[in-house]
């Protein structure tokens, strides 16, 4: 009698003791069967790829650009993490589009990156590249902030200001009445800003770089 009253306390020991591991390993099966039957979906390769609209292109891409150059993205380094001396290719990376097939005439020459399509009035933002290196930007866009807070269609006392004693005056190659000001890196750069000004005394256009190309006053011509 003793001998099965021990044998079944011993069972009923037992099959308490195996209970709670098969009540805690069946959600974790369950659990996993969704997260299996899951991975094939999110890489299918007939899924198609999802638009990124343009007010957010910048954050999901890696993209500088919205319809020109994100704010803050020129600088007297260069545009974004394309510095001035990188490749023509860090360039187009950094842009994240279009920017034309342009070759230059000879190898090593100099030649400009244009974001496609362009319009009626031509470029409004250019990426110079000479001896293999990108060495300047060149910018029409009004909507486009200079380092510094400049931009197309400033009256030329506001930019004298703003770069207060940083700003070297020059007279226009081909408009008397016009003038060029240049502005030297407030961090000790060597990269310049260029601003000219119309014969009313305002930006018409602006561009930054290394010398000697910031200083081609006929760009790549």
């Amino acid at each position: 009698m003793r001998l099965h009253l021990s044998i079944l306390a011993a069972s009923i020991v037992a099959l308490c003791a195996c209970s709670p591991q098969r009540d805690t390993d069946a959600p974790a099966s369950d659990s996993a069967a969704p997260a299996a039957a899951a991975a094939p979906a999110a890489t299918a390769p007939d899924q198609p790829e999802r638009a990124v609209p343009p007010a957010t292109a910048g954050q999901a891409t890696g993209s500088l650009r919205v319809d020109g150059p994100a704010e803050g993205t020129i600088t007297f380094a260069g545009f974004g993490p394309a510095a001035f001396g990188a490749t023509a290719e860090a360039v187009r990376q950094a842009w994240g589009g279009d920017l034309g097939d342009a070759q230059p005439a000879e190898p090593g020459g100099c030649h400009y990156l244009i974001p496609q399509p362009l319009g009626a009035e031509g470029f409004r933002t250019a990426f110079m590249i000479e001896g293999d290196r990108f060495v300047r930007i060149d910018v029409r866009d009004a909507s486009v902030t200079a380092p510094g807070g400049a931009n197309v269609g400033m009256a030329g006392d506001e930019v004298r200001t703003l770069y207060a004693g940083r700003v070297e005056e020059q007279p226009h190659k081909y408009d008397p009445a016009g003038k060029v000001l240049r502005v030297t890196d407030a961090g000790g750069g060597e990269a310049a800003l260029v601003f000219e000004l119309d014969g009313q005394g305002r930006v018409d256009q602006w561009r930054i770089g290394v010398p000697p190309q910031v200083d081609y006053v006929e760009g790549c011509s």
